[in-house]
């Protein structure tokens, strides 16, 4: 039996990363309680796993990883500012917004397409998610906190959206690549999933957003007690290889 030394690398930052995560959570009455920002890093936490593994399943893990960090922090935030109901953001803060999300996908991308596609992609992205903002598709359209899933039109509709914008975006990457024979396929794989990873968690979207503001406090410890155990076990495993004398490569 053999393992990847990068996998077991991976394995020791994520549950390194869950007991941080984890302590945050216990400590949730110390960093204010229900006004404090364990209810931004719970949206983070949430839209970044959802977003991870639905990317992931679709695009392979190091997109997965890359698209989920970078919507758990910009989701968290911009999601965040609309339940407190701050002002509309400005051109500043969406362009920020967009090029984390394409910095994301750019290098999710590269890892799988290239360098030069990667770079592409990303830029293309940060572009159109611009515009789209100026247009009013941005991640709070119809935001609503309900006690159930939720899909409306806008959400579909920019749901779709994407799916064409990304599958245009993907085909002009892998021309500029020169990855001439495949580069409709590719185009459509990654507008397709992009695409339907968005439609499939905004129905999800106003639950998710209800419950990040009626988590009990309770909740919040078991949580944060369950990350605790779970980066234990994940930070273990590079010892059980070494008493297991499982090769690592």
């Amino acid at each position: 039996m053999t393992i990847n030394h990068h996998s077991l690398a991976l394995l020791s930052i994520v549950g390194s990363s869950l007991d941080l995560l984890g302590a945050l959570y216990l400590a949730y009455d110390l960093l204010g309680g229900e006004h404090g920002p364990l209810r931004t890093l719970t949206r983070g936490v949430t839209y970044g796993v959802l977003f991870g593994v639905g990317y992931g399943l679709a695009l392979g893990p190091v997109f997965g990883l890359a698209s989920g960090l970078a919507h758990a922090m910009t989701l968290a935030v911009e999601l965040s500012r609309a339940a407190r109901h701050a002002p509309k953001s400005g051109l500043w803060l969406d362009s920020a917004m967009s090029a984390v999300r394409g910095a994301g996908f750019g290098l999710g991308a590269a890892y799988l397409f290239g360098t030069r596609f990667g770079l592409l992609f990303g830029l293309l992205s940060t572009v159109g998610q611009v515009v789209a903002y100026r247009f009013g598709i941005r991640p709070a359209l119809d935001y609503q906190p309900v006690a159930r899933p939720r899909l409306t039109r806008h959400h579909a509709l920019a749901a779709l959206n994407r799916a064409v914008g990304y599958t245009v975006t993907g085909y002009v990457s892998a021309l500029a690549a020169h990855q001439h024979l495949n580069a409709l396929t590719v185009g459509v794989k990654t507008g397709l999933a992009i695409g339907l990873v968005t439609g499939v968690f905004s129905i999800f979207t106003s639950y998710i957003e209800w419950a990040a503001d009626h988590i009990p406090q309770r909740t919040m410890g078991a949580a944060g007690l369950a990350f605790i155990l779970a980066g234990f076990a994940l930070q273990s495993v590079q010892y059980w290889v070494s008493l297991l004398d499982v090769t690592v490569r």
